[in-house]
């Protein structure tokens, strides 16, 4: 109970306690009495500080759960006394992770019965990530400043600051299409997809189309497969080996590598596409995104969210997403690529309908002011290989901005397999 004792309150004790033994010793019996008083004010004071029940709740609402690397969100924290009793002097300190800025802190003189606060402060961090925020430390003093009494809530929220997306220009990348079933019946063989007539009913589904002679034969509703909305099909694959990239914090190659995958995903699924990403690694939980149904938004959201807590692996070898091939578009983001790394890369093109890159000279983000002339080279080579298995290529560096990248791809001429087509590879001048 003492060790809740403020400086104020150590300090009347310690008078009352030298001004008691004085008393004794001189026999001054005002002295004592005066003593006694200075012993009893923070005694008596601490001990109904600690008897008595500080009812307090707190609510944390935040404006936005997801916002992108740089943006602000507002907290609100909301302070309630639902109790009979008044609260002394409240210091509040809400818990913050540090690259989202200093731990806000509010001074609060009272709070009355069945009154409330309501204070608010920004968070922002250039860093993706997800993040937790809370719990909120409450520090309640007695009105005379003798006793003070920490306090903390349980409850936090979480943030997730997703990587930067950035605004392509609507060009046409892929000679695929997105529609329905009625007027394109043969893009389910293109698209490697079973070529089948009927499926089973949905709700929804108009029942002009349900095909009877199947529906008697399964003992269930069918309808054919015309009517089933098709949609293209994309790929983002991310090189997320740490040897692979060069540079730290926001401004490594890596984070350009994630910033490019998460803007390219969300263009393509506003242009009607159902998109998937896969790393360097074995297949995770998003390799059947094509698989779920879902809308084109909730797959941006679902991207997004596994970029932000995105990190490199120890891999030194790239396993080319765990497949063999990929159907649809597909597009990749490499760093420093190697011959295996490129044998890896070519089982990818069988069954897509167009394979596009995005090539980093990473050794330009490790020393952006003097760029090897063997370095460079060893990307020019690296990007020709691609181009030669069938990928069109484009050279990125950190001076590159993701909109010109992206339009170089309306320009490059789709690459064929064993062809060379200079087209093919896009190189854009580097900084000096």
């Amino acid at each position: 109970m003492l060790s809740t004792l403020t400086t104020r309150g150590r300090g009347f004790l310690s008078a009352g306690l030298t001004s008691a033994f004085c008393a004794i010793v001189l026999g001054q019996r005002d002295l004592l009495r005066v003593g006694l008083l200075l012993i009893g004010l923070p005694v008596i004071t601490a001990l109904i500080a600690h008897r008595s029940r500080y009812l307090l709740t707190c609510s944390r609402e935040i404006s936005s759960t997801r916002v992108e690397v740089g943006q602000g969100a507002t907290v609100t924290l909301t302070l309630d006394n639902p109790g009979r009793f008044p609260t002394g002097l409240m210091l509040l300190e809400d818990q913050v992770p540090y690259v989202l800025g200093t731990r806000p802190r509010f001074v609060l003189d009272q709070l009355r019965p069945r009154w409330h606060r309501s204070m608010q402060y920004i968070v922002r961090s250039e860093v993706r990530g997800r993040f937790d925020i809370g719990p909120l430390n409450v520090r309640i003093s007695d009105p005379f400043g003798f006793v003070e009494l920490n306090r903390s809530f349980t409850s936090r929220a979480t943030l997730i600051v997703t990587p930067q997306v950035v605004a392509l220009p609507a060009v046409r990348v892929s000679g695929d299409w997105s529609g329905t079933g009625d007027n394109r019946p043969r893009a389910f063989a293109a698209a490697g997809a079973e070529d089948v007539m009927v499926r089973e009913y949905r709700l929804g589904d108009d029942l002009r189309r349900i095909h009877w002679r199947s529906t008697a034969r399964a003992d269930e509703l069918m309808v054919r497969r015309e009517e089933q909305p098709h949609q293209s099909r994309a790929t983002l694959l991310l090189d997320t080996r740490s040897g692979a990239h060069r540079g730290a914090g926001p401004a490594s190659s890596f984070e350009f590598a994630v910033s490019a995958v998460a803007s390219i995903g969300a263009h393509l699924a506003r242009q009607g596409f159902t998109v998937r990403m896969l790393t360097d690694g074995p297949p995770s939980s998003t390799s059947d995104w094509h698989e779920r149904g879902i809308s084109g938004p909730a797959e941006v959201q679902l991207l997004l969210d596994s970029l932000a807590v995105m990190q490199t692996s120890a891999r030194q070898e790239f396993a080319g997403g765990g497949e063999q091939h990929s159907s649809g578009l597909v597009i990749a983001v490499l760093g420093a690529v190697s011959p295996t790394d490129l044998a890896a890369l070519s089982r990818m093109r069988a069954g897509s309908t167009r394979c596009l890159c995005i090539l980093l000279d990473v050794a330009a983000w490790a020393r952006a002011d003097k760029v090897g002339a063997g370095d460079l080279a060893t990307v020019r080579n690296r990007a020709v290989t691609l181009q030669r298995q069938g990928w069109s290529v484009t050279i990125a560096g950190p001076s590159d901005r993701l909109p010109a990248l992206w339009g170089d791809f309306a320009t490059a001429a789709p690459a064929a397999r064993g062809d060379l087509i200079d087209a093919g590879v896009t190189e854009r001048p580097l900084s000096p």
